[in-house]
């Protein structure tokens, strides 16, 4: 019997597919063949960089090829960001991102050179970067529910600094303020660098900050911990707020791959992350940095960074939140 046209443009589609199939599986069977690039959207030296690096190693040392971390810094990580997104996604580019860039900028600007949802997919949420509140020694506040308690006694009279309007740092802050009736005076800067500055200087009543940025200064003395979101091996006697019932706030350090690349890429990277960061050198590592590694599937990222999402949004558009 002569196959009637309709089946053979079904063969034909049927043949296309089995094809393409049988090339991404292909790719992701010699893949990587080439070096790896890891873009960084911060400058070298922050939170960002030091976790991008030791992943680099990390994954350079899975298979067997050499990954080098890209910085492009600015805009508040939309640089770096857009850059990653309008990469060729054949598996030689990703992106290695803090919260913002990913889950929190889409609602703060208006014109995004990328759009985080369509242009970026979904790798490994590699470590989990709690918050800690520190306050300068000598400090008349020696736990969190004292700061709370002054806060709503004294609406606006201590101040905060963080590393910018619309910062994990600012926004931790504004979580806090909306579930406890607190009110501070918030202090942006660029960046934690001068943030850090000005409070080691007396000039910032407290700041809720990623650990590995005020890690030094709590070893030294120069900062005080009050509490913190998330239990870490480092603080053992610290408070963890979240168990108070007060709210978390996410921040983490993930991988993300331009949209188009192969899935099977996806899945082979998001596999080589969790092996690396189980490694025990970079393991530990990345602890002794005050990072929690994390081990997710693109799946598991994709749900994860879904919510928190629709948490930034609601929290943004609440308080008209806006930069410029």
């Amino acid at each position: 019997m002569t196959p009637t046209p309709l089946a053979r443009g079904l063969a034909l589609i049927g043949g296309g597919l089995a094809l393409s199939f049988a090339l991404a599986a292909s790719a992701a069977d010699t893949w990587p063949a080439k070096p790896i690039t890891f873009v960084v959207p911060s400058s070298p030296g922050g939170g960002t960089d030091i976790y991008a690096r030791l992943l680099a190693e990390g994954v350079g040392k899975q298979l067997k090829q050499t990954v080098v971390v890209e910085n492009k810094p600015g805009a508040s990580g939309n640089i770096g960001a857009a850059a990653a997104a309008r990469a060729t996604p054949d598996g030689y580019t990703f992106l290695v991102s803090a919260t913002p860039a990913i889950a929190v900028n889409p609602y703060l600007y208006k014109n995004l050179p990328y759009d985080a949802e369509k242009d970026l997919v979904p790798v490994a949420r590699g470590v989990d970067a709690p918050l800690v509140y520190v306050v300068p020694p000598g400090s008349r506040f020696k736990t969190l529910d004292d700061l709370l308690a002054a806060g709503k006694s004294e609406p606006g009279k201590l101040a905060f600094g963080s590393a910018g309007h619309g910062s994990p740092t600012f926004l931790g802050v504004k979580v806090m303020e909306e579930k406890t009736g607190a009110a501070f005076t918030h202090v942006p800067y660029k960046g934690m660098a001068p943030t850090m500055q000005d409070f080691l200087g007396g000039r910032l009543d407290f700041l809720q900050s990623d650990v590995a940025s005020v890690l030094p200064h709590i070893k030294s003395g120069k900062a005080v911990p009050l509490a913190i979101s998330s239990k870490s091996p480092l603080f053992p006697k610290v408070a963890v707020w979240t168990d108070k019932g007060l709210p978390d706030v996410p921040q983490s350090f993930s991988v993300m791959a331009p949209a188009g690349t192969p899935d099977a890429i996806v899945q082979k990277m998001s596999q080589t992350v969790v092996k690396a960061m189980q490694e025990p050198s970079v393991k530990q590592r990345l602890i002794d940095q005050g990072y929690l590694p994390v081990s997710d599937t693109p799946a598991r990222f994709s749900q994860q960074l879904t919510a928190e999402r629709a948490m930034w949004k609601s929290l943004i558009e609440r308080n008209h939140i806006t930069v410029e």
